[in-house]
């Protein structure tokens, strides 16, 4: 069975992500996740940033990225434990640039 690992940004933290199919999604820029994997819970540690991911991706099918939001996608051996990671000052891990503006309803009409 192949598995990827997924790591991406989303809303200025790192998630890492487990998946059985990666491919380029049909809209043009985004990979699309299906088949989403999360260890067994039945261990007496639970991590919260793991359960944050379960509760975040429960009932998802499939999930599409923006492609400038990947950091890294590897195959790998065998599923490991999905986490959130916080983007510190010592990571080197850079958000995309994003637009300086952004539109908006006109207010002097």
């Amino acid at each position: 069975m192949r598995v990827f690992r997924i790591n991406f940004l989303n809303q200025g933290k790192v998630y890492e992500v487990y998946a059985k199919r990666v491919q380029q999604g049909e809209l043009y820029g985004f990979v699309e996740l299906q088949e989403l994997l999360f260890e067994d819970s039945s261990s007496v540690l639970v991590d919260p940033s793991t359960e944050r991911l379960r509760s975040e991706f429960k009932g998802v099918s499939r999930t599409i990225i923006p492609i400038h939001a990947v950091i890294r996608i590897d195959e790998v051996e065998k599923e490991g434990q999905g986490k959130i990671h916080d983007l510190g000052d010592k990571s080197n891990v850079t958000m995309f640039p994003t637009a300086l503006y952004s539109p908006g309803r006109d207010t002097d009409k």
